[in-house]
């Protein structure tokens, strides 16, 4: 089914002041967005630039003693300053947010008997010589451990442990120690469970926008996104470091930020360089088949899935001051 461009909307179009796009190449230097009209100094909107991606490297510096010391680098700073090659301007979508993690897990695997073998040896291998301190550091906490393994249970964990590999002879391999000592003296060796830091999480982004295009100018404004999202997305073949198809290179990144007018959303959440990991587009948003004339659909839903190519630190907020909103 087709139907024509509502005549109406179609002349507030054209008297906005914006400058239509025939193909990628020509919108280089002009923001693409959507819907076409002048953005006001309290409008709101979020704004994706694409970028040719800059992997981190590596970079080697002076230390003070004239000495080459490698410091690496992170993707966020590799990219974070490179000129967009296209900029995006779309609404600021629905239920939007952000969510910080890390991951913290339950340290439960280092009984009395392995932390006090874990702190002995850490406590000697200070040396220089590192083969000499580890055959010290066993020496010393062997004997040192002799009072442990003794006294305070220790002597029954070790033959729990015996008794638990000889059934296991016989068994199925099922027998433990801890299930051993527990059903004979209702006790086991204490854990000292706790709630130990693990590492860092990349934070994700979904985005889901709305297409209904009024005229012609924004029926290709609608298609330049779509095709320039796609394209920047997916990796390539054809550059100096492709090597005859041996190698691929990485797709573009993206810049992402929430504005007001021309300045940074005084509030909302920043974001560090961005890889688009996946994009749905539905050609049919409101659930049947109906185009334009000019065979555009009617109405289009776009999904967006970003991951940010550098986790958060806490140094990262000291960077922005309260004034300019919550940070990252």
């Amino acid at each position: 089914m087709a139907v024509s461009f509502p005549a109406s909307l179609s002349s507030l179009t054209q008297a906005a002041n914006v400058q239509g796009f025939k193909d990628a190449a020509a919108s280089q230097a002009l923001p693409l967005r959507y819907p076409l009209k002048s953005i006001g100094k309290d409008d709101d909107y979020l704004e994706i630039g694409v970028i040719k991606y800059v992997p981190p490297g590596f970079d080697f510096k002076k230390d003070p003693a004239g000495t080459d010391t490698l410091q690496l680098t992170t993707g966020s700073e590799k990219n974070s300053n490179v000129k967009a090659d296209y900029t995006i301007q779309l609404p600021i979508p629905a239920n939007i947010g952000d969510t910080n993690q890390v991951d913290w897990g339950s340290g439960d695997i280092m009984n009395s008997l392995a932390a006090y073998g874990a702190a002995k040896i850490g406590g000697v291998i200070q040396s220089g010589e590192f083969g000499q301190a580890t055959i010290d550091a066993l020496n010393k906490t062997g004997a040192a451990a002799i009072p442990v393994l003794t006294k305070g249970g220790g002597q029954g964990a070790i033959r729990d442990q015996i008794i638990a590999k000889l059934v296991n002879i016989v068994s199925s391999n099922t027998t433990t120690a801890t299930s051993i000592r527990s059903r004979a003296t209702g006790s086991v060796l204490n854990p000292n469970l706790e709630l130990l830091f693990s590492g860092v999480n990349l934070r994700s982004f979904t985005f889901d926008f709305d297409f209904i295009p009024r005229d012609e100018r924004e029926s290709g404004i609608v298609k330049e996104i779509i095709r320039i999202l796609k394209q920047s997305m997916a990796p390539k073949t054809g550059s100096s470091h492709a090597g005859a198809g041996l190698f691929i290179e990485a797709p573009n990144a993206f810049l992402l930020k929430y504005k007001t007018g021309s300045q940074d959303h005084p509030y909302l959440n920043k974001f560090k360089p961005c890889a688009l990991t996946n994009m749905g587009v539905n050609y049919t948003g409101s659930g049947s088949y109906t185009t334009y004339a000019d065979k555009t659909p009617v109405h289009m839903k776009l999904s967006l899935s970003f991951t940010e190519l550098n986790p958060i630190y806490n140094e990262d907020y000291k960077q922005i001051p309260l004034s300019q909103g919550v940070g990252y």
